[in-house]
């Protein structure tokens, strides 16, 4: 037997719907039809009143919202609204709001939105509620809500039906609106610290500024295909080159890859540059941005992330990824030949290289399959090899490295920052690079950009510039496993209905 069909009620929608309809063609024909009401005055929330009982009690307020319970009593009944900020009862009896309208409270269902007029006081059991003078039914729920018992735990359906989710699991909001904060504060520090807010094309005859594949369109009256864009870099980077000393954009990316519990093909990222600084000034951005969300959003900077303790307070461990594979392998790139590493990685990481890699390569490879798992963070990993940063300028110390860092929480990269580089004749050997892999099979090769080459060409000063997944950022500061969880419609497979 199975435990959970005897637990749940088996509900038939379109008997339900049925009936709820014949109620909406009684109410029509009695010239009721709640969806000819155009607006309802409120004086007041249920968050407002729950706040502050005081400032309410004896007051005539009006309240609306979705009828989310109801518990008919005879002459009197007892009924739940909700509205944004909270849930409050009302308090309905048959003296006060006549015998018609009492007969139609009693026929209103679950689900049903209403506003109800009446003043504030206190039940026997201390509940905060309305006492009922009048109650308007403003649109009929058509379709039953989840029992109230059960929820909506399907968790594919609740990422179909985010309406419904956000009914049944008042929860799910609370995810949201903490995203919206985090996105607010965000802009609130960069704004302070100078930055400029712009809006760059998502449409682009070029994908580039990133490593991923994207999505293709077509564009009817250029006749042209065109690409949705996978990072806003290099148009930014063009605003440096104009004049720009700070900019940044809060938008949607699009790339055409795979979906897990961290990626989605639309998301959203902010990426800003900064002139006359270099990628250590990016770290200190990050760490603001980082703390400043995580004060003003859960008060602590000391928080868990499924289950495992984080310390967001500044500053961060800092690693260059020669360090931390050192660390966490005990293969030293510093010291011993490429040859050797290559012969120890397969001893002792069970990790193939092929003879001929690069140096460059096999320290990402490693890093990227027997370290990155490992870190636990936050921490900054500095210095990647100049084959995986086409866009980052050199390390004048080292030149088979960039100034280039990426940070991590949880074993999961949460941002990606370079010194940018601003040489275009480097830039155009990378774009060369990237142009060689791509005719190798590379399909997340960068294509050559010639227009921005030639931005390059005209000056651009040394700049910093950072990318941070704000989905990313939300699911560590809100604890959520999956990055569907923040968004509020992510990306589904089309269901086929009969």
């Amino acid at each position: 037997m199975d435990d959970n069909k005897t637990n749940v009620p088996q509900v038939d929608e379109n008997e339900v719907r049925k009936v709820r309809i014949d109620k909406l063609n009684e109410l029509s024909a009695r010239g009721a039809d709640p969806f000819w009401q155009t607006s309802y005055e409120r004086t007041a929330t249920a968050g407002e009143i729950l706040a502050d009982f005081e400032a309410y009690e004896g007051k005539e307020v009006s309240v609306a919202g979705r009828l989310v319970s109801k518990r008919v009593m005879g002459k009197a009944s007892f009924g739940h609204i909700t509205d944004s900020d909270g849930k409050i009862q009302g308090y309905f009896c048959r003296d006060d709001m006549g015998v018609d309208e009492y007969q139609d409270f009693k026929k209103l269902d679950v689900g049903d939105i209403i506003g109800i007029k009446g003043s504030v006081f206190k039940t026997k059991t201390g509940e905060v509620s309305v006492h009922v003078k009048s109650a308007t039914l403003l649109a009929k729920s058509l379709l039953p809500l989840p029992e109230k018992f059960h929820g909506l735990k399907d968790t594919e359906l609740r990422y179909r039906q985010r309406y419904v989710d956000l009914i049944a699991n008042p929860e799910v909001k609370d995810v949201f609106v903490k995203r919206s904060k985090i996105i607010s504060t965000i802009r609130r520090v960069l704004d302070g610290m100078g930055f400029i807010e712009v809006e760059t094309p998502i449409l682009n005859t070029l994908a580039g500024g990133a490593n991923a594949r994207p999505f293709i369109t077509h564009h009817n009256t250029l006749d042209i295909d065109m690409y949705m864009r996978i990072a806003t870099e290099l148009h930014l980077k063009r605003l440096i080159v104009g004049g720009f000393e700070k900019v940044y954009e809060i938008g949607r990316q699009f790339r055409n890859e795979g979906m897990d519990p961290k990626h989605n093909p639309e998301f959203t990222t902010i990426e800003l540059y900064q002139a006359y600084v270099d990628y250590k000034a990016m770290m200190d951005i990050t760490e603001l941005l980082y703390t400043t969300a995580a004060k003003e959003v859960l008060g602590t900077l000391d928080i868990s992330y499924q289950g495992t303790p984080l310390h967001l307070a500044s500053p961060w461990e800092r690693l260059t990824m020669i360090e931390a594979v050192k660390k966490y392998t005990g293969l030293d790139f510093e010291n011993e030949p490429l040859d050797a590493l290559i012969c120890r990685a397969k001893a002792e990481l069970d990790l193939e290289l092929p003879a001929d890699i690069s140096w460059g390569n096999a320290l990402y490879k490693i890093f990227d399959v027997c370290v990155e798992e490992k870190l636990t963070g936050p921490v900054f990993i500095m210095d990647y090899p100049v084959e995986v940063s086409p866009l980052a300028k050199r390390k004048p110390s080292d030149p088979r490295l960039t100034e280039r860092f990426e940070f991590f929480l949880c074993a999961t990269e949460g941002g990606n920052a370079f010194s940018e580089l601003n040489d275009p004749l480097d830039q155009r050997k990378r774009f060369e690079a990237q142009m060689q892999a791509k005719a190798k099979g590379d399909e997340e090769a960068q294509p050559y950009d010639e227009d921005f080459c030639t931005a390059l060409e005209y000056g651009m000063p040394p700049t910093g510039g950072l990318g941070i997944g704000i989905d990313r950022m939300v699911m560590f500061l809100t604890d959520s496993a999956s990055i569907r969880d923040v968004l509020l419609f992510p990306t589904m497979r089309p269901t086929t209905r009969a």
